[in-house]
């Protein structure tokens, strides 16, 4: 990962180096919406390679997962269960989650990935955050692709009047290229504060009754001075306190810093992008505790990042800013889908994604991953949509960017899931597999039969490449209440593995299909 000159400096908040980005055009025109409408994006990155499929658990995939990791896989009389969504359950760390989703708080998105995946922490980190294809190397990130030229002078004239506020904040340890410009780290940071709360309070860490003890609390105070936004992060931070009452009392890292950022935003900051991160995730061994697979190292950090979230929203909603937060929780792969010998599980390809809001859309775009009978240790799970796709619905639908902007930060067209309402009084998309049967013959190389329930309406059937792309609308039109066929001709299509997705009113469902030569 790119580590820039500005790295080296780090404002301290509860011991975690936070980093304010400067302006860019792609983040002044994600302030310009944050000014204009408040949205708020959180970024909540789960380092080393989440656990998918003990995550979120494929009820119908069960007795396949009993083959393949049986020594570390959620029993199923544990799984907390989801209304509506009767296949699918959540591990039983995550009660916080459960109750945001059966509320209608949480969209998951399922199979996420990118085409011929990296294993590899640091390179897969990178594709994620850069928004690249796997063969493709940058040093700029998604959110800071829009540099170039025009802030040449920069970090000279920031903050300004019209530019007062940081446009991103970063609370955590590492450093982000999603957030950094094609030649320089954008912004400034802040060095030698021990606390947020010593900047709100405009106060410093004890530092020992003597000269040299003295000249350090100088120097701390001169540091916090000068840096560009203390003042504004002072303020904000002063105009709110947290209310919730549901942050842990017990060490929560995850928890500590969005309740900062739940304070900054209450404090009127019209910062729009956040990041925070928990870790790490990468459990090779002892993933799980032998005696209980429902607690061990995993169930520890699922657990955090539950009652984090909880309580981030719950803090929003009294807050009375809960409509403008939007968080999206991902990690930079999945895992196996077989087990280890050393109650682990290793490096893998697809994962759900998690967005929460009262905008998003609730329920599962996709189905269920696909598990073999017999797994291997070969076998990964499959794509079903691109990541690029969910940062594509960000940009649209919670930012509402111009497409011309969101094709020059992600270089590419993809597709917008739809993860978001287009207002909160627009249709709830619920999966349901039961409304979307497996086309026939498949696969096939001239025509298929796809068939589908309809609870009547306007259904639409959209056919994406393996790259989770667009490429085709199958039908869309009013079709009767009950069951539905249509024949689908391949056309001038490629041979190669797609995705036909359906929506109808509330309902959504995903199958794959392949075609062939």
């Amino acid at each position: 990962m790119q580590i820039t000159p500005s790295a080296a400096l780090a404002l301290m908040i509860n011991g975690l180096p936070v980093r304010a980005i400067a302006n860019n055009p792609l983040l002044r025109l994600l302030g310009n919406q944050s000014s204009s409408n408040g949205r708020v994006l959180v970024l909540i990155q789960l380092t080393g390679g989440n656990d998918g499929l003990n995550t979120i658990i494929p009820l119908d995939q069960y007795s396949a997962l009993s083959n393949a990791r049986p020594n570390i896989l959620i029993p199923e009389s544990k799984v907390l269960p989801l209304t509506v969504t009767i296949n699918t359950g959540l591990h039983p760390a995550i009660p916080g989650i459960q109750n945001m989703y059966n509320n209608g708080l949480v969209n998951i998105t399922q199979g996420v990935s990118y085409p011929n995946p990296n294993f590899s922490h640091f390179r897969a980190t990178d594709i994620w955050l850069t928004a690249s294809d796997a063969t493709q190397y940058l040093n700029d990130g998604w959110l800071g692709r829009c540099l170039a030229d025009e802030y040449p002078d920069y970090p000279m004239g920031y903050p300004s009047t019209t530019s007062p506020d940081p446009p991103a904040i970063e609370i955590g340890t590492a450093i982000s290229t999603a957030l950094i410009g094609p030649n320089v780290g954008m912004g400034m940071s802040v060095t030698d504060i021990d606390s947020f709360y010593n900047l709100v309070n405009n106060t410093v860490s004890p530092a020992p009754d003597t000269q040299a003890g003295h000249e350090l609390t100088f120097l701390r105070y001169i540091a916090q001075q000068t840096q560009q936004y203390t003042g504004v992060l002072q303020a904000a931070a002063n105009k709110a306190k947290n209310l919730s009452q549901l942050y842990p009392a017990t060490p929560n890292s995850l928890a500590d810093q969005l309740k900062i950022v739940a304070r900054l935003i209450a404090g009127g900051l019209q910062t729009p992008v956040y990041m925070v991160s928990l870790g790490s995730f990468d459990f090779h061994v002892s993933q799980v505790d032998a005696a209980d697979p429902t607690q061990g190292s995993h169930a520890i950090l699922l657990q955090k990042v539950s009652e984090a979230i909880t309580a981030f929203f719950d803090d929003c909603k009294l807050l009375q800013i809960d409509d403008r937060v939007t968080a999206m929780a991902f990690s930079e792969f999945g895992r196996r889908i077989i087990s280890n010998g050393g109650l682990g599980t290793d490096h893998g390809t697809a994962q759900p994604i998690m967005v929460f809001g009262n905008h998003v859309n609730p329920g599962f775009i996709g189905a269920n991953p696909a598990i073999p009978q017999q797994a291997t240790v070969l076998d990964n799970l499959d794509m079903q949509n691109d990541y690029r796709s969910v940062y594509a619905a960000i940009l649209s639908d919670w930012f509402q960017v111009s497409p011309a902007v969101m094709s020059d930060v992600l270089m590419q067209d993809f597709s917008v899931l739809p993860i978001f309402r287009k207002d909160k009084q627009g249709p709830v998309v619920i999966s349901n597999d039961d409304i979307l049967f497996q086309n026939y013959p498949n696969p096939f190389s001239q025509s298929t039969v796809i068939r589908f329930n309809a609870a009547g309406g306007i259904v639409s059937i959209l056919l994406l490449d393996a790259n989770g792309r667009h490429v085709k609308t199958i039908t869309k039109q009013e079709y009767p209440n009950g069951t539905n066929q249509i024949t689908f001709s391949r056309g001038t299509l490629a041979a190669g593995n797609y995705y036909y997705y359906l929506v109808n009113g509330r309902y959504s469902s995903t199958k794959k299909m392949v075609i062939t030569d």
